[in-house]
């Protein structure tokens, strides 16, 4: 998923640079001048420059050596979320969804081919906090996640093509679906039934169920989802209920939205 596999000619390569330090300093948790310019393949003198100036635009600080991203990206982060229409009209739905199942529920948007956590919310008895925790700091695959295969069945096919192509199916588990025209099969019984399922595809011993949230022009806006072990999501429980119950919650989602959006028509 690195950032220079797709640039085009078009790309300043200043700002792709400058990028590629925020991510850095990212997944390295801060670096040093000599750290980062060699994790970047860059002069040390080129990456001081971007240190610098990335501190006078108050998005890094500096602690000793090192440099670390500044407390600016929670601000800008947490602004995109609340202007965000899922998370406008669907922040209580989780909420509420989370308090009734008890159990783990995600909510989430498609952007560049990749799953994009917008908000979760842990139900009392829900499992896994380290690892959901983790996954609300990164991106992640579509294929394998009960959102990602929700969103994707309602792509055009030439569009999930397009993602497998860039991002390949990769394996997570033995369940895992790494045959396009298998995934493709598997969208159209999702498109048949409403919602998807994640059954143990991303981690042993946790299945997941989800459903699309779409707009009034039929446009796949995210999903919603509810996960939790094997041992709690099986028999009916697992095949109608908990599939009514997400279901319900993308519907009561997308009418919020479709009611807001047609009241600027009023």
């Amino acid at each position: 998923m690195a950032r220079d596999e797709n640039r085009s000619a078009r790309t300043l390569e200043t700002v792709a640079r400058a990028c590629d330090v925020i991510d850095t300093l990212d997944s390295l948790d801060g670096a040093g001048v000599t750290e980062l310019a060699t994790e970047l393949g860059m002069a040390k003198s080129s990456a001081h420059a971007y240190l610098n100036t990335l501190r006078e635009q108050r998005l890094v600080v500096k602690r000793g050596d090192q440099y670390h991203l500044s407390l600016e990206f929670l601000y800008l982060g947490k602004s995109v979320r609340h202007r965000h229409v899922l998370f406008e009209h669907g922040k209580s739905v989780v909420e509420e969804l989370a308090a009734d199942s008890g159990e783990y529920v995600h909510l989430m948007a498609e952007q560049h081919g990749l799953e994009r956590n917008i908000y979760k919310v842990a139900g009392e008895n829900a499992v896994g906090d380290t690892y959901h925790t983790a996954k609300e700091r990164k991106t992640d695959y579509l294929h394998f996640t009960s959102t990602g295969k929700a969103v994707l069945a309602y792509l055009p096919e030439s569009r999930v093509r397009e993602i497998a192509d860039i991002y390949g199916l990769v394996e997570k588990t033995e369940n895992t679906i790494t045959d396009l025209e298998t995934l493709i099969e598997e969208l159209e019984g999702i498109r048949e039934r409403g919602y998807a399922v994640n059954d143990e595809e991303e981690v042993k011993g946790i299945r997941a169920v989800g459903a699309p949230i779409r707009n009034a022009n039929g446009t796949v806006l995210g999903a919603v989802s509810v996960s939790g072990p094997t041992s709690r999501f099986n028999g009916e429980y697992y095949h109608e209920a908990v599939p009514h119950m997400v279901k319900e919650a993308a519907n009561v989602t997308e009418a919020s939205i479709n009611m807001s959006d047609a009241s600027r028509t009023l």
